[in-house]
C-alpha cells in the first residue's frame, strides 16, 4: 500500500523486518504461514550474508547430526543446530551437508533455498540507513515507524522487527593500534604466517579458531584478554570455547611455545622498532612520550622488569574480540539503548523480546541474546528459531487476535503429556530455563489446557501475552542443568557426578525436566523477587525428574511413576488407569470415581477386552483368572488369589463376594 506524508511517499506494510540472515527468514516463514502482511530489507544481494564471511576459516561450530536411532522429526531437532523450522521436508540442512561441522558456504545455499522455496517476500540491496517514529493514535502501537533506505526510499509499518545481527567488529583503541589486524580483514592462508610470531587480543571462538589454522607454522602464538579462557563443556554454554577450536590450550599448557595470558586490552600500547617488530609496552609508559619520538625513547616494562611476559617482539597483532549490534540507525525517540556490563554489545530487551525503549519494536535472533547471555543458546539458530516463534505467536494475539496454540485434554492424559513432550520437544531442549510449556489446569482439575513453549520471563503476563485463563493454577515445565554444575572453573568430569535414584533426582545435575506447580500465577512482583539463579519463583510444589544418560525419561519406575505421584499429590486426585472390572467395583464401594472411571467407563469407553489382554492382566496378577474354575482344587499353583486379596487391602478396598471382579491398580 502507498501512502503519502507531508509530501514524502511511504510504502506501507504491516510488519517490517530488518536482516535476511536466519532469524530475519524464520519470522519471515511465520508470517507468511499466517498470511500476514510484511516485507523483510536485506542490504545484500543474497540472505544470510553474515555467513559468506564468517567464520573466515569457514567451519561453523553448529552440530549437524545425521543420525539419532529415532525418525521422530521433533526428537532430531535437538541434534541439528543448523536447520530453521518449516513445513518443508526439503529444508532441512542434513540434505546440504553431511558434516558434522558443516561448511558455511552450505549455510549460504540453505539460507538462499529456504527464502526462495517457501517464495519469502525479501527485498534485497535494501540497507535501511535510518529508523525514526510517526505518532499515530490509530496505529497498533501509538505510532507508525518510518524506514529510510540507502536511495532514499521510504517505508512505514506498524510493526518493526529487527533481525540484523550483531555485525561491526569490536575494536579497543590503545597506542598503537592502528597496527593491529582485525579477524574481519586478516589472511586465513598459513604460509602467509610461516615463522611468525603472533599476538592474538581475544579469547572466544574467533580468536581460537585464527590460532588453530596457524598453529603449526608460527613460532609461537599468544593470547590476551581480560578474562580467564571458558569452555563450554564445563559452562553448558554454545558460546564459549568449543573443543573443536582448542588446540592452542594443548600447546599451552603441554610446554609447546604457545600461551594465554590475562590482562586488559586498554592498558597496553604497540610501539612499532625500525625493523617492523611490533613491541608490547603498557600506555601508562607513553603517558608523558611522543609516541613518534621513536623505540629507543620510550620505556619498555622489560626495562623495569626482566622476566616480562610479552617482551619477545611479535610480527603481528590480530583482533578476534566479536561483534556488536548496530544502533547508528535508530532515532533517539527509539530509545534503543545498549545493555549493561558484559550485555553492552545488545539492545536492551524485555524477556518478551520487545524493546525496552518502544513498543511495536521486537529484536530477534543474535541481537536478542542479552535474554540469555552465557545461559541458554537464544545467540544461535538452535535457539532463536523457537524464541522466533514465539514472538510470532504473541504479534498474533496482541494484533490478530489469535490465542496462543493450545489443546485441551481429560486430566488422565497428563502424565502421557509431559512425559511426550519432555522426551521429544526440541524448543524445551535447546532453550533450557528460558522457553516452558505452561499447562493451564480447568475447574476441579477435570481437564488441562497445554501450551508450548512459552517464554518464562513473561510468566506473569500469560493472560494478557496468550489470550488464555489461568484461573485455577499451572504447571510448568522447563529442563534445567543442576544448580552447581556449570561455570568455568567446575570439573564436569568428577567421580560420582551422575545420579540413578529417583529420590535424589533434585540433585541432578545434567539436563533434567523440572515440573513447578502453582497454585496461582505468579505475579510480577514475585517474578522480580525471584532468588537469584532461579528461572521462577518459588513454586507451591516443584519436582525434578531424575537425569538420564540417555536422555530418555520413560522408564516406568524412575521417571514415569514419581511424576504421576507428585501430579496426583499437586491436585488431590487418582490418575492410575483402571481395569473396567475395578471401576465397577469402585462404583459400588466408593462416594467418587477416579477419574479414568469417570472419563472411562461410567461413559462406556475403554479397551475392548480380549484373550491376549486378560491373559496378560492375569500373569501380573491384577485380574483373577476365569478360565480356571475357582475351587482350591483345581486352582494352579502359582494362582494370584492371595496377592489380589492383597492389593485390595493396600488400597483399603474392602474384600467381600464380588472380589472376583476386582482389578487392582495398572501400573
Amino acid at each position: 500500500a502507498l501512502c503519502a506524508v507531508s509530501g514524502a511517499t511511504f510504502l506501507y506494510h504491516d510488519y517490517c523486518v530488518i536482516g535476511a540472515g536466519p532469524a530475519g527468514l524464520q519470522a519471515a516463514y511465520f508470517l507468511q504461514q499466517a498470511g500476514r502482511d510484511y516485507i523483510v530489507f536485506e542490504r545484500s544481494h543474497a540472505p544470510g550474508s553474515f555467513f559468506a564471511l564468517y567464520p573466515r576459516h569457514r567451519k561453523l561450530i553448529s552440530i549437524n547430526k545425521q543420525y539419532t536411532g529415532k525418525s521422530n522429526s521433533e526428537f532430531n531437532l535437538r541434534h541439528d543446530w543448523n536447520s530453521l523450522l518449516s513445513h518443508d521436508r526439503r529444508l532441512l540442512f542434513r540434505r546440504y551437508s553431511r558434516d558434522f561441522f558443516p561448511n558455511a558456504d552450505a549455510m549460504v545455499r540453505y539460507l538462499e533455498d529456504f527464502a526462495s522455496l517457501l517464495e519469502l517476500r525479501v527485498q534485497y540491496n535494501t540497507a535501511i540507513i535510518h529508523v525514526t517514529l510517526e505518532k499515530n493514535e490509530q496505529a497498533w502501537n501509538g505510532h507508525y515507524f518510518l524506514l529510510t533506505d540507502q536511495d532514499r526510499k521510504n517505508y512505514k509499518c506498524s510493526s518493526l522487527l529487527v533481525a540484523a545481527g550483531t555485525w561491526v567488529p569490536n575494536v579497543v583503541n590503545f597506542p598503537g593500534s592502528e597496527y593491529v589486524e582485525g579477524y574481519e580483514t586478516v589472511s586465513i592462508n598459513p604460509e602467509d604466517f610461516t615463522g611468525q610470531t603472533v599476538l592474538i587480543l581475544g579469547r572466544g571462538n574467533s580468536a581460537f579458531e585464527t590460532a588453530e589454522n596457524i598453529l603449526g607454522v608460527t613460532n609461537f602464538i599468544h593470547m590476551v584478554s581480560r578474562s580467564r579462557v571458558r569452555l563450554s563443556w564445563a559452562t553448558h554454554y554454545v558460546g564459549d570455547l568449543r573443543a573443536i577450536n582448542n588446540g592452542l590450550l594443548d600447546t599451552y599448557q603441554l610446554k609447546s611455545l604457545d600461551g594465554l595470558l590475562e590482562g586488559d586490552l586498554e592498558d597496553l600500547a604497540i610501539v612499532k622498532d625500525k625493523k617492523g617488530k611490533l613491541h608490547i609496552t603498557l600506555r601508562f609508559y607513553l603517558e608523558n612520550r611522543n609516541i613518534s619520538a621513536g623505540i629507543d625513547s620510550i620505556t619498555l616494562p622489560q626495562d623495569e622488569l626482566d622476566n616480562f611476559a610479552t617482551r619477545a617482539p611479535y610480527d603481528r597483532v590480530i583482533r578476534c574480540l566479536g561483534w556488536k549490534f548496530d544502533f547508528s540507525i535508530y532515532n533517539r525517540s527509539l530509545r534503543m539503548m545498549p545493555g549493561k556490563g558484559n550485555i553492552k554489545k545488545y539492545p536492551q530487551i524485555k524477556p518478551s523480546y520487545e524493546s525496552r525503549g518502544t513498543r511495536g519494536l521486537f529484536v530477534l535472533g543474535t541481537a536478542s541474546h542479552s535474554v540469555d547471555f552465557r545461559k541458554s543458546a537464544g545467540g544461535f539458530i538452535h535457539g532463536f528459531r523457537y524464541t522466533t516463534r514465539a514472538v510470532h505467536r504473541l504479534l498474533e494475539n496482541r494484533h490478530h487476535g489469535v490465542p496462543w496454540p493450545s489443546t485441551v485434554y481429560p486430566i488422565t492424559q497428563l502424565t502421557n503429556s509431559i512425559i511426550k513432550r519432555v522426551n521429544e520437544a526440541s524448543g524445551l531442549y535447546q532453550m533450557f530455563s528460558v522457553l516452558a510449556d505452561i499447562i493451564l489446569l480447568r475447574e476441579n482439575a477435570t481437564a488441562f489446557e497445554y501450551l508450548e513453549e512459552y517464554p518464562i520471563g513473561v510468566l506473569a503476563e500469560l493472560e494478557m501475552q496468550t489470550g488464555r485463563k489461568a484461573r485455577n493454577g499451572l504447571f510448568v515445565i522447563i529442563m534445567e542443568y543442576g544448580r552447581n554444575f556449570s561455570g568455568a572453573d567446575k570439573d564436569v568430569f568428577y567421580y560420582n557426578r551422575a545420579v540413578g535414584e529417583a529420590q535424589h533426582a533434585w540433585q541432578s545435575n545434567f539436563l533434567h525436566p523440572v515440573i513447578y506447580y502453582y497454585k496461582s500465577l505468579p505475579t510480577e512482583r514475585e517474578m522480580r523477587l525471584r532468588p537469584p539463579d532461579w528461572p521462577l519463583p518459588r513454586p507451591d510444589a516443584i519436582h525434578h525428574i531424575v537425569e538420564d544418560f540417555l536422555t530418555d525419561w520413560t522408564a516406568p519406575n524412575a521417571h514415569i511413576l514419581p511424576l504421576r505421584r507428585f501430579v496426583e499429590n499437586c491436585l488431590s486426585t487418582d490418575l492410575r488407569n483402571f481395569f473396567a472390572e475395578s471401576c465397577f467395583l469402585f462404583a459400588f464401594t466408593h462416594q467418587k470415581l477416579p477419574p479414568s472411571c469417570q472419563q472411562g467407563y461410567v461413559r462406556m469407553q475403554g479397551l475392548l477386552g480380549s484373550r491376549e489382554l486378560r491373559q496378560h492382566a492375569a500373569q501380573a496378577g491384577l485380574l483373577q483368572d476365569h478360565t480356571h474354575t475357582d475351587s482350591a482344587g483345581d486352582r494352579a499353583p502359582d494362582s494370584h488369589h492371595g496377592s489380589q486379596e492383597q492389593l485390595m487391602r493396600d488400597h483399603g478396598i474392602p474384600v467381600h463376594p464380588l472380589q472376583h471382579l476386582v482389578n487392582a491398580k495398572d501400573e
